[in-house]
């Protein structure tokens, strides 16, 4: 029977590139930039990681297709490099190779780096991949706002919430991420922001206007990981171990039949409840302490939180506006102000989010530090659409054996 890897392996160091327009750079710099904190921050050698997990989305505008932009650009130590692409959750899939790499004993450190550089495209949005899937010709009909305005609308049908109560709560998410970014000096957006502002904004795709859409960064995360044992001995004391790490990915039911209404991401609520298993928690509204959410629109941030089963179904929108997740709620949400505010280098994102929360554990989150840091922090990763996507959820904590 599987046992799972929860305190199996440590995160020994982590770093994270300046996100946002990053016209002077090229996704190597980005990549070393993160790589050098990472590495400092484990205190080892660079000859001591074992194996590699590099992970990026739209690999055409930038790296190529293999690990060797990540073998060549930090100087690895001719190791094994597997180059992972998991649509917005590769960074959490590429922590979840080197995270098995030690859980199974393959190897003693291994490190999991994510990048994405696509500004130098000149796209407003994600790019299109010549011919490839994201193309014209078989998407003609999809765009990534006007699918996630009809989860709202699912949403806002299934629960009875008026068009104006949806709209005002999702606005206080974007709020709420705005000012969170405000106090993180790595972000990308670090502009507050006001309600009126928000609802006042141009509507991109009904209910969702300028502020409620993510937009697409330059940025480099990185994790270096290693047993607590091997951790311990190299003279680490506040260390934080993986509890949990679970992927889902859809398997054509909510595309191809009507069991699914739209409301919800299928994929989240089976990836969060194994998380829960394996990590040991039994009521996540009382015990996990920070999240960090996919929230590429407002409205998926607050989807979540019913999917994560912290709110109950329906009542994730009297959540939001009670402040149950602002930075000075019951559990902050997007305290670094999320893909909304941090940015969102689809390759990078999953590692920033458990960046977060490694610094947020140790309490080294400067300005946006909570006050009593944390025990249990989760991130959240959804690629694809809401009808057919791929969802990693983890669960990060302090190891205390």
């Amino acid at each position: 029977m599987a046992r799972g890897i929860k305190d199996k392996v440590a995160i020994l160091g982590m770093g994270c590139s300046k996100f946002g327009e990053r016209w002077d750079k090229e996704a190597d710099d980005l990549m070393v930039e993160a790589f050098e904190e990472a590495l400092k921050d484990a205190g080892i050698e660079k000859n001591q990681i074992e194996a590699a997990w590099f992970s990026t989305a739209i690999e055409e505008q930038h790296v190529g297709k293999s690990g060797t932009p990540l073998a060549v650009a930090l100087r690895l130590p001719q190791i094994a490099v597997t180059r992972v692409e998991n649509f917005c959750a590769s960074g959490t899939d590429a922590f979840r190779g080197a995270v098995y790499a030690v859980a199974s004993g393959a190897a003693d450190i291994a490190l999991a780096l994510g990048v994405e550089k696509l500004k130098d495209t000149g796209y407003g949005g994600l790019p299109q991949r010549g011919r490839g899937v994201l193309n014209s010709m078989w998407w003609a009909n999809a765009s990534a706002p006007g699918n996630f305005a009809q989860l709202a609308a699912a949403y806002r049908a299934k629960h009875n919430v008026s068009k104006e109560d949806l709209k005002r709560a999702i606005a206080h998410v974007s709020v709420k991420s705005h000012d969170n970014g405000s106090r993180n000096p790595k972000a990308h957006l670090q502009n507050k922001v006001t309600m009126e502002q928000v609802l006042e904004a141009p509507i991109v795709a009904e209910p969702l206007g300028l502020f409620d859409c993510c937009g697409v960064s330059d940025g480099s995360a990185c994790a270096i990981v290693t047993t607590p044992e091997i951790a311990r001995s190299l003279g680490k004391k506040d260390i934080i171990s993986v509890k949990a790490l679970q992927l889902s990915v859809s398997n054509g039911v909510e595309a191809q039949h009507n069991s699914w209404d739209g409301s919800h991401f299928a994929t989240a609520r089976v990836a969060s409840k194994k998380a829960y298993q394996e990590a040991g928690v039994t009521n996540p509204r009382e015990e996990i302490d920070l999240i960090e959410v996919h929230d590429c629109f407002s409205v998926t941030e607050l989807v979540t939180m019913e999917d994560l089963h912290i709110s109950a179904e329906g009542r994730a929108i009297y959540d939001v506006m009670d402040g149950f997740y602002d930075h000075d709620g019951t559990i902050p949400c997007q305290i670094d102000g999320g893909l909304k505010c941090f940015g969102h280098p689809i390759g990078a994102s999953g590692l920033r989010m458990i960046y977060e929360m490694y610094l947020q554990l140790q309490g080294k989150a400067g300005p946006r530090q909570r006050a009593k840091a944390p025990r249990l922090g989760l991130t959240h990763n959804l690629g694809g659409f809401p009808h057919q996507n791929v969802c990693s959820v983890s669960i990060v904590g302090r190891y205390d054996r």
